[in-house]
């Protein structure tokens, strides 16, 4: 499984800096994972400090995974013991075939905290403090309200399957997060859809794609699909925010 032999090639890249901890969080985790379809989510926590010696070495095994199926998928960001706790604070991140830096989101930590898979060393509750309940919902709701509604007014962004799935899965995650307090994985969420309100036929289509291995939108579909998605997902987010 390809999926299998890029973790194993990771890992034995990534022995020589003795990492304390490597987790999966997200689909890989979840158990929602769909390979070729799913990110490969990984947190490492490295015992020794991240300076620029170090950094460059994380971007270095990175790019020599370059050539491996699914590398473009793996994405992992790199804390330490002293820094893990910070819910702020910004960690180097290999993402998109680049490094930088960002933080692990609220949403990431209770993942991690609530079924993070264990790929080396230590659990994550023996280095992240838990999510206090209040922090995740304010997370959840500026998500929503500063960076998903902002782009629902962004039309180009809509013709393409990345938008269209990422806005309505999230929206679904969001919602029952903030109502029940827990999180969902992306196929609990196609099945939470239609019953807030979201239009059946994209709903399907996200479905097909992600599970059904189906062909890519094409024609007018992906313009009325994009028209259906904006119209169902400004006012849907409107209401949640309001009433958070």
């Amino acid at each position: 499984m390809p999926t299998d032999t890029l973790l194993d090639r990771f890992l034995d890249g990534l022995a020589p800096l003795a990492p304390a901890a490597v987790w999966a969080h997200g689909s890989l985790a979840g158990g929602d994972y769909v390979e070729g379809r799913s990110d490969l989510d990984l947190i490492a926590v490295l015992d020794r400090p991240i300076g620029t010696r170090t950094a460059w070495r994380i971007a270095l095994l990175h790019a020599r995974l370059r050539a491996e199926p699914l590398a473009d998928r793996l994405h992992c960001t790199y804390l330490t013991p002293d820094t893990a706790a910070g819910a702020g604070r910004r960690h180097p991140t290999w993402a998109h075939e680049q490094l930088f830096k960002r933080t692990v989101t609220p949403v990431t930590r209770a993942e991690l905290h609530a079924f993070g898979r264990v790929l080396r060393g230590v659990p994550p509750a023996d280095v992240l403090p838990p999510v206090p309940d209040g922090e995740l919902a304010d997370f959840v709701v500026r998500d929503q309200r500063d960076f998903w509604r902002r782009e629902v007014d962004r039309a180009a962004n809509w013709t393409q399957d990345v938008w269209v799935d990422l806005g309505l899965l999230t929206f679904a995650r969001a919602t029952v997060t903030l109502r029940e307090g827990r999180l969902i994985s992306k196929r609990e969420a196609l099945d939470v859809l239609p019953g807030l309100g979201a239009p059946g036929d994209v709903v399907d289509d996200i479905r097909r794609r992600r599970y059904d291995d189906a062909a890519p939108p094409a024609g007018e579909w992906v313009a009325r699909r994009a028209r259906l998605t904006r119209d169902y997902l400004g006012p849907a987010i409107d209401a949640l925010v309001e009433g958070s």
